[in-house]
């Protein structure tokens, strides 16, 4: 009876070391390849880096000039593989980048986006989310401490996209008074950014003769067929994948060439 017991438990031993033997050959390389993936997603600075083979989004093939636009949710960055990456003649040539909103809020990775975006010759502008439920002087006051604009930098851009319960004519009074305070700062006119609805509703009739950048996810030929005046830049998507940076990414056109896109530009 003992000896049973004895040869039994020696048994389990022997057929439980064989199993975690074939579990490891079988699986194995598995597990070596996650932890040599997660290594390889570590750049030298300590902040984590994504690799993509393509953008992961149909690029509109008419237009020559991409860009992408990113604020803090896009954490750290790594502008060179940014910059760096090219398919199909593909690549990124310009960024905007979120430096305030409202009145009291600057975005807390903008200085650091700014000055990288700059050291790897992007194209940069910045952006300010307007908030029309506080005073314009205000969040004009904030988007200029925030922002020094240079020869080369696209004009200031205001993102307006919601009305804080406003009516239009409150909207339009007083998005005009940022406007021209940032114009009177930077010593060109700002760029409007709206979607399809909102610039319908609130600005189509009034600010005709400002730039304007459009978010409109659907096919090009949509679009002209909505947006019944010239248009600076569309965001043709909200889904797009960029070497050195985890998650997605607004992906946008420039109408135009590269030569007028800087033109556009700070002189």
């Amino acid at each position: 009876m003992h000896l049973k017991k004895k040869y039994r438990k020696q048994l389990q031993t022997i057929l439980l070391a064989g199993f975690i033997l074939v579990i490891i050959l079988l699986f194995g390389e598995s597990f070596k390849n996650i932890f040599h993936s997660d290594s390889k997603k570590t750049n030298l600075r300590g902040t984590h880096s994504s690799s993509f083979s393509d953008f992961g989004i149909p690029m509109p093939e008419k237009y020559k000039v991409h860009g992408i636009d990113i604020s803090k949710h896009q954490k750290n960055i790594d502008w060179k593989a940014v910059s760096e990456m090219e398919v199909d003649d593909k690549k990124i040539s310009f960024v905007f980048i979120k430096a305030s909103e409202g009145a009291t809020r600057k975005d807390e990775s903008f200085d650091k986006n700014w000055q990288e975006a700059q050291e790897i010759n992007l194209i940069r502008g910045a952006y300010h989310f307007y908030r029309p439920a506080r005073e314009p002087e205000e969040q004009a006051d904030i988007f200029m401490s925030s922002v020094h604009l240079e020869k080369g930098d696209l004009p200031p851009v205001v993102d307006i996209e919601v009305t804080n319960h406003r009516s239009k004519k409150q909207i339009q009074h007083k998005l005009g008074v940022f406007l021209s305070l940032l114009e009177a700062k930077y010593g060109v006119k700002p760029i409007i950014y709206t979607n399809l609805s909102f610039y319908h509703n609130y600005l189509a009739e009034k600010f005709g003769n400002y730039p304007i950048w459009i978010a409109c996810y659907f096919d090009e030929n949509t679009l002209h067929s909505l947006m019944n005046r010239k248009w600076q830049f569309w965001q043709h998507s909200e889904s797009g994948r960029v070497n050195g940076i985890q998650g997605q990414v607004d992906f946008n056109v420039f109408n135009g060439s590269m030569e007028e896109l800087k033109n556009l530009c700070i002189k």
